[in-house]
């Protein structure tokens, strides 16, 4: 049995998942916004999430990259009424692991969370300094200090900021910062990579080295 956090913004399917979680004997926490979550999850984190896509106050998948970024490793079960495969793609290039289309069967859900469980692997911890994504706001946090991010560089840096000390190839970044595809040249990157270097400088913490030729990489 295991923790299971939620984030559904619909009352009636985040009743009906809380108990149908309970009953098959996991411990649930259910959360309605997405800054909800990011508060619960960061502060105490599940063994596994459920993510409804789309929230009040943001995207499940900026949600998902913010709690990656912050260090929270528990496999991610996407929901959503959403299911075109650049839909699909976006999410799993957020860090989810799974993806279920509304309406679904119960039991479904229950055998693809069992499986992401047997699945999980821990990552390594986070400074408690560094800076923070807020998938709700799109914005960069350091104590009292914020930045703004556009959508782009918010996919960048929470893909960046997933796999602190690891260096991730371009292409990898690439299809992480702009998932519906398209023709995104080396100078482009680039120039993304740049604007997030001097957001960082605003906010005092954290760092973005180049491995020229290969890729990126978070410390």
């Amino acid at each position: 049995m295991a923790t299971v956090g939620v984030c559904e913004d619909e009352p009636g399917l985040r009743s009906v998942l809380t108990r149908a979680l309970r009953n098959v004997g996991h411990e649930v926490q259910a959360v309605a916004l997405a800054s909800e979550a990011m508060r619960a999850f960061r502060e105490t984190p599940p063994q596994v999430l459920i993510l409804d896509i789309g929230l009040p106050d943001g995207d499940g998948r900026d949600l998902c990259l913010a709690l990656r970024a912050s260090g929270v490793d528990a496999p991610v079960l996407f929901l959503t009424a959403r299911d075109g495969l650049h839909d699909k793609v976006a999410g799993f290039e957020a860090g989810g692991d799974d993806y279920l289309s509304k309406p679904f069967e119960l039991e479904e859900l229950r055998v693809r969370l069992d499986a992401l469980l047997r699945r999980r692997t821990p990552v390594a911890s986070v400074p408690a300094d560094q800076p923070l994504l807020d998938g709700s706001r799109h914005a960069l946090t350091r104590g009292d200090r914020e930045v703004t991010l556009s959508p782009t560089e918010f996919r960048l840096l929470g893909r960046l900021m997933a796999q602190p000390g690891q260096v991730v190839r371009r292409h990898t970044l690439v299809a992480a910062a702009w998932p519906m595809g398209g023709q995104v040249s080396d100078n482009t990157l680039d120039s993304y990579v740049r604007r997030i270097r001097r957001k960082l400088d605003d906010v005092g913490g954290g760092a973005i080295t180049t491995l020229r030729g290969v890729g990126y990489r978070w410390q």
